[in-house]
């Protein structure tokens, strides 16, 4: 008999994210991300004499901004990091791994995300009403992703 627990849908909530030459004990815990998207939109070359249809060629492909959410961290690399290209406007393009984890934390997908660097910031909203976390969004730009494994 063959194993068939070797195909399965894997889960969405076990993740982990790495800043290449960024470290620290929660810097790649994040609560969500979202951005994994990339599309190829064909262009329409019309044909002289040829009436009956549009020739359509791909064009190279166009990458979503990565997004990167989590709780605040107080004296975080990674948002010197991101500080750095907003006060600075100094880039230092990293690369960025987005690990699926499986039951025991190993990774069992990466994706890999070349040459990224910050375009956007927001914390939450302060709310005297409420008991939340100050969650901060961190928007990252990037040149292409691939999938390593």
């Amino acid at each position: 008999m063959g194993t068939t627990d070797q195909y399965y849908p894997p889960v969405g909530f076990s993740f982990k994210v790495n800043v290449e030459g960024i470290t620290g004990v929660n810097e790649g815990s994040f609560q969500e991300v979202s951005g994994l998207s990339v599309k190829i939109a064909p262009k329409n070359v019309e044909e002289g004499g040829e009436n009956r249809f549009v020739h359509r060629f791909p064009t190279p492909p166009n990458y979503e901004n990565l997004i990167l959410k989590r709780g605040m961290l107080i004296g975080s690399p990674l948002i010197t990091w991101a500080r750095n290209s907003f006060e600075l406007f100094t880039f230092t393009p990293k690369i960025v791994n987005l690990n699926l984890l499986d039951q025991t934390g190993a990774p069992i997908s990466t994706w890999r995300f070349v040459n990224a660097y910050p375009v956007a910031m927001k914390i939450s909203d302060f709310k005297a009403q409420e008991n939340t976390l100050v969650v901060e969004t961190m928007e990252l730009c990037f040149d292409y992703f691939t999938k390593v494994n």
